[in-house]
This record gives structure tokens, C-alpha cells and sequence, in this order.
């Protein structure tokens, strides 16, 4: 196993299973020669000075398991303690102590950071007793690491740990204030337990692609410990994915959650993270434009900052207008503008250009002698879908009309346009089988229409 770091956990699972549990009562005395000294006060398995235990305590009836349990919790040193439960579990399997002994155990592997040990102690505990909170605490986190840290059994962990948590969410509110713990203690507890098993969940949701499922718990998880949850990476980074991947994306939340992730990451992960974060911004956004202010604020670490939406339709075809005289536009831009433009900045393209002799090349979608169905964008050349309607004066000979599909010249002048669906009809329709004279006109290629965000 991957060595992780059991600090984190340590603060809470082993204050809740070594908070002075209930010692055991004699059921008899001691055989001759055998003393069975309790445990003294402020130790492990005995009550501090001035309390009481919270349950009435197990009967141990037999000396000598009385001994070997009390000699084994009263060893001060971790790897003694751990060698004297070990030895009295062997030699007791169904002690009434059997729960106290293994929650003893399972707290002395965490001091010595024996993550294999202690998973395997708290696997025990959750067999026997499936609410319990500080074994469900460990086997959340611990699971939730090795998958994170890329353990080769990483899709099995990350359903463990995604079990575990929602099973410690299920039950943190049957968990009872361990002994001698202050009430701002027990509360602080409680949070961080909540945030280990909303990451675990969360974790295991996505990578289960379910998504909002995920974004909903790993953002109880941000949200349970601040301000050390909102530092968090392997909190921050799969919230960002959690809110990016749903269909659609929710990408007022992604894009933040990936700034502050690039943000708190560290220097060897930073670009990496950062560019997807932009990346997505800029493909909501559809510009960088604003970027350096929200990426600024996601590394102060204030409030979450708003993620300006993209220009609509009639901002892109203001700007369209605003950068391009009509007269220099291609006919897919002009398109653009008529269907999605302001009235203003239609009238601004179509009074300059009404009237206008217009030289493009489009496809013939259908004929007959006196009008043309043209396709004149690439995006209706594609589909098929005639947007030009051009007329002659005087009816084309059959030898000249071009077939359905074909490419072809011809030039005509705009005299009236539909919107919604957008058609443009030209009139004083002609031919250009050959290099026209110079004109003043310019020709408008077929283009593609600018793409608009969906």
C-alpha cells in the first residue's frame, strides 16, 4: 500500500474510540496468586476522575482475561499496546471486549501509521457494528486517498470509499459524544467527519459519472471545514470535474472550482490545472477576456466570483458590424446579422447593401427558368437548405441551368429579406460563366455562419 498519512484522520477517529472507554467489571475475584489491578484513572479504559462511563461497563467473568486486557490497555507505548490486544484477541475471540479491544486497536495502528493495519481493524469494527462512526471515519478516508493517489485497485477503492461515506452520512447522527469531550469539541468533530464522508462519497459518485451526485456531496465536503476544505485540491479538482462533466455543463461552478483548484495547487501541478480551467472559460466565455480577474479572485480566496456568460446572438452580430463595414462581410456573416442583429444594426447591413450588385458562388438546390433556390452558406450547403432566392428578368435557357448540387457563379442584387426562417432575395439574377468586367461590387464567398454557444 501507498503510505498515506493518517494525521488527518487521527485527530478524529482516535478521539472518538480513546476517549476513556468503559472499563470492564469483575465478574469474580481474581484466582490466588493472579492480582487483577483496574486500570488506573485518566488511562485508556478507565474513567477520568470525576466521571462516569456512558454505559454500564462489560462483565469480564474469567481472572485471566480480566488481567490480559487490562495489562495490554495500559501499556503506554503504541507498538506494547498493539502486541497486548493482538496476544488478548487471539486468546479471547469472544470477549465481551471485543469491540472496546479492537477500537483500542485500531487507534494504536493509526499512531504508528500502519494504514494496512488499521483499515484491516476497522473493517472488524464495521462487521460487527455497522454504525460505527470512527471505523467508518478511517475506511472512507483511507480508501479515498489510495484511489486518488492512483492504487492499481483504484475503481474497487473508489466504490468502497464512496460506500463508506454515505454510510457514516447515514449514521453521524446516531453518533454519540464520546466521553470527557467538550460540546465545541464534539460539534468540530462531527464537522470533520462530515466532510471525510461527503468527499468519499463524492469521490466515488464520479467516478460512478454521477455527476451531480458528486458535485452535491464534494461540495458539502468544501463546505463542512473551512478555510483548510476550500485549500483542499483533491477536494477542489474533482468538484471542478463534477460540475463540468454534468450534461449540460454548469460551468459558473466548474470554471471557479477549477480556478481555485489552479490556485491552491501545487507548483508541479499548477500550469497543468490552470490551463483547463481557462480552456473552460474560454469555451463557455467564448473569449479569455475577463479571465485574469476571476483566476485573481480564486487565488485571494474571497467569495465565489460570477463567471460573465458569453455574448449572445445580437452581441456577436453588434461587434460583427461594429469591426466589419457590410460591404467588406461575407454572405454568412451578413446572414448572421439579419437574423440575429439588433434592428439597428440590421438596417445598418441591409441599407448598405439592398439594391447592390452582389457577385458570389453558392449551390443550386432547385431551378426553374426564371428562379434559382441557392444555397449561399457553407452551414446550408451542408444541410441542403436553399437561404437564397435568386431572380431573372428573363427566363434562363435550359441548356444553361445548372444541376441540383452544383456549384456555381452568379451575381444579383439584394431587394428583400425573411428573418426567421432568413431568406434573401436577389433580383436581376445572372450568370457568370466567365471572368465578369471589373465592378465595384465585391464578390461574398460561401462561408460557414459564426458559431453561437449553446
Amino acid at each position: 500500500m501507498k503510505k498515506i498519512l493518517l494525521s488527518a484522520v487521527l485527530g478524529v477517529a482516535v478521539v472518538a474510540v480513546a476517549q476513556n472507554p468503559a472499563p470492564p467489571a469483575q465478574g469474580q475475584p481474581p484466582a490466588q496468586g493472579q492480582p487483577a489491578t483496574p486500570p488506573a484513572q485518566g488511562q485508556a479504559g478507565a474513567p477520568a476522575s470525576g466521571q462516569q462511563p456512558a454505559t454500564q461497563a462489560p462483565v469480564i467473568k474469567d481472572p485471566a482475561e480480566y488481567n490480559a486486557y487490562v495489562a495490554a490497555v495500559q501499556q503506554k507505548d503504541p507498538q506494547a499496546k498493539i502486541s497486548g490486544m493482538e496476544a488478548f484477541l487471539t486468546q479471547y475471540p469472544n470477549s465481551v471486549m471485543k469491540q472496546q479491544a479492537l477500537e483500542i486497536l485500531m487507534q494504536s495502528y493509526q499512531q504508528t501509521n500502519n494504514a494496512q493495519k488499521a483499515t484491516e481493524t476497522a473493517q472488524k469494527l464495521v462487521e460487527s457494528n455497522p454504525c460505527q462512526v470512527p471505523a467508518l471515519t478511517l475506511l472512507a478516508y483511507i480508501d479515498r486517498m489510495r484511489a486518488q493517489q492512483g492504487d492499481p485497485n483504484g475503481k474497487q477503492l473508489s466504490a468502497d470509499a464512496g460506500k463508506y461515506g454515505q454510510q457514516g452520512l447515514g449514521c453521524l447522527d446516531k453518533f454519540q459524544k464520546p466521553e470527557g469531550t467538550s460540546d465545541a469539541d464534539f460539534q468540530k468533530m462531527k464537522a470533520q467527519m462530515s466532510g471525510n464522508f461527503n468527499a468519499a462519497a463524492g469521490w466515488g459518485a464520479l467516478q460512478d459519472k454521477d455527476y451531480a451526485k458528486a458535485a452535491q456531496f464534494l461540495k458539502g465536503a468544501t463546505e463542512a471545514n473551512p478555510p483548510d476544505s476550500q485549500k483542499d485540491l483533491a477536494l477542489l479538482y474533482p468538484l471542478a470535474l463534477s460540475y463540468l462533466q454534468q450534461n449540460p455543463p454548469d460551468y459558473q461552478n466548474g470554471i471557479w472550482y477549477a480556478a481555485r483548484a489552479a490556485a491552491v495547487a501545487p507548483p508541479q501541478s499548477q500550469p497543468g490545472i490552470e490551463k483547463y480551467a481557462k480552456s473552460q472559460y474560454v469555451k463557455y466565455h467564448q473569449g479569455d477576456d475577463g479571465w485574469d480577474n476571476v483566476y485573481n479572485a480564486a487565488k485571494a480566496g474571497g467569495p465565489q466570483a460570477p463567471i460573465p456568460p458569453p455574448p449572445t446572438p445580437a452581441d456577436q452580430a453588434h461587434d460583427m458590424v461594429t469591426k466589419t463595414p457590410p460591404d467588406k462581410m461575407d454572405f454568412a456573416t451578413w446572414e448572421f446579422v439579419l437574423t440575429n442583429g439588433s434592428q439597428a444594426d440590421q438596417d445598418t447591413v441591409w441599407n448598405a447593401i439592398k439594391g447592390k450588385a452582389v457577385q458570389m458562388n453558392g449551390a443550386v438546390i432547385s431551378t426553374d427558368p426564371q428562379q434559382f433556390m441557392i444555397a449561399g452558406s457553407s452551414d446550408d450547403i451542408d444541410a441542403k437548405k436553399a437561404d437564397i432566392t435568386l431572380k431573372f428578368e428573363e427566363k434562363v435557357p435550359a441548356r444553361l441551368i445548372p444541376k441540383e448540387g452544383a456549384s456555381f457563379d452568379f451575381q444579383g442584387e439584394p431587394a428583400s429579406y425573411t428573418s426567421n426562417p432568413f431568406m434573401m432575395v436577389m433580383e436581376k439574377g445572372q450568370l457568370l460563366r466567365a471572368k465578369p468586367a471589373a465592378t465595384t461590387t465585391r464578390k461574398a464567398p460561401a462561408r460557414r455562419k459564426p458559431a453561437t454557444h449553446q
